[in-house]
């Protein structure tokens, strides 16, 4: 890390916003058996397999990961995903990525999903940063930042140690 770099979520921080968005999910889909998070690859699905954990010690409802895979300099480019649509017809989805910047990857994703009758779609982030291009929201979020177009997000959920950190 730089000296021009701050870190805006520790490792401890990152813990308690994902146990947080959990319980948040939980309890808009207390009735669930199961439900569907889908990551948008990468870190939305390491988030995405995060909160599975999270879910699992704290409720009965079953979260079946699925991937998606979307092109985010093309983002009107095919959107592929791990499961089909048979596997989330009628279900619960809540569609996750890490940063929230523009929209651009979230609204293409959630368009891709509304293909199909869904019981319930939301969307979570763990962080966003309010430089909306397109009307999509978080449903879920760790921390909402007013940033400038000029900073940069860098998210970092692997390895024993995470953080986010403002460039």
């Amino acid at each position: 890390m730089t000296a021009n770099n701050n870190v805006i979520l520790t490792h401890q921080e990152i813990n308690h916003k994902i146990k947080r968005i959990a319980y948040q999910i939980y309890e808009s889909n207390i009735e669930e058996e199961d439900i569907i998070l889908a990551g948008i690859d990468s870190n939305g699905y390491v988030l995405a397999e995060k909160l599975k954990n999270a879910l699992n010690k704290i409720s009965s409802i079953k979260p079946i990961l699925c991937k998606v895979s979307i092109d985010k300099k093309n983002p009107r480019n095919a959107i592929k995903t791990s499961l089909t649509a048979a596997n989330y017809t009628n279900k619960s989805v809540i569609l996750i990525d890490d940063v929230l910047n523009s929209g651009t990857t979230l609204i293409y994703g959630v368009k891709h999903f509304l293909d199909v009758p869904l019981k319930q779609f939301k969307t979570a982030v763990l962080v966003n940063r309010n430089h909306k291009k397109y009307p999509v929201k978080a449903d879920f979020k760790g921390i909402s930042l007013s940033t400038s177009l000029h900073e940069h997000i860098e998210v970092n959920l692997s390895g024993n140690e995470y953080d986010v950190v403002l460039e």
